[in-house]
């Protein structure tokens, strides 16, 4: 199961199929299918493990630190996939999700937002409403998206700066598909590579969030988790 939240609030709760024929979704996948969000730095270590839950309205929705016991080493991967019945396999988003929450506020500039992700180390955050709640994604793809390849040094680097002290809002992926935690990992990556986006936020049913699920975890999920459920 899926929400959908735009600036306005819900918009759906569905299934994979309604959410995927949903317009106003499908729209901005379209728009956004020369660049796709996310593309930069979304399998990089800080976001394949899980770290501790955290949790606000100014706070923060997107990757963990590379630190923990939720860091499984090779052995134990194998011995997962050997048969170890101790452990069952991945089929809920909840389980593979990562729980440090990196998130920006609506109304924040592309500047502060990009200095929050840097810093947290990963390539996109949901966009978060006053109240907490899902607005929007964005990434650091949406920095440069649009400018032409053949600028000069100068003309680059004035557009950037400028492109920084705009708000969130104006270039966040909105609405945006919103997991909940009992929804199926493959109905999620699905739905993840139909929208070309690199992660889905999770959230509870008022639409706040309380983690996020990226192509990294997916991956950590397929290599270094309990056997992850491809086929059913």
């Amino acid at each position: 199961m899926f929400s959908v939240y735009g600036t306005s609030g819900k918009i759906l709760t569905g299934g994979l199929e309604q959410v995927r024929d949903l317009a106003p979704v499908q729209a901005v996948a379209r728009t956004r299918a020369v660049a796709p969000i996310g593309r930069q730095g979304d399998l990089t270590p800080s976001s394949v493990v899980l770290a501790g839950l955290g949790q606000g309205g100014g706070g923060n929705v997107g990757g963990g630190a590379a630190t923990g016991a939720s860091a499984y080493v090779a052995q134990e991967a194998m011995a997962a996939y050997a048969g170890d019945t101790t452990r069952q396999p991945l089929t809920q988003v909840h389980q593979l999700m990562s729980r440090k929450l990196v998130s920006v506020m609506s109304g924040s500039t592309l500047r502060s937002a990009m200095r929050t992700m840097s810093r947290a180390g990963v390539a996109q955050a949901p966009v978060l409403g006053p109240m907490g709640e899902v607005r929007g994604l964005v990434s650091r793809g949406d920095l440069t998206r649009g400018l032409a390849e053949d600028l000069n040094e100068i003309t680059e680097m004035t557009l950037i700066a400028r492109r920084l002290a705009a708000e969130v809002d104006h270039v966040m992926w909105t609405p945006v598909p919103v997991a909940q935690p009992d929804t199926p990992l493959r109905e999620a990556a699905q739905l993840m590579l139909e929208l070309g986006l690199a992660g889905l936020p999770v959230g509870d049913e008022n639409g706040h969030p309380i983690g996020f699920l990226s192509r990294s975890d997916l991956l950590r999920g397929m290599t270094h988790e309990p056997p992850l459920d491809l086929w059913s």
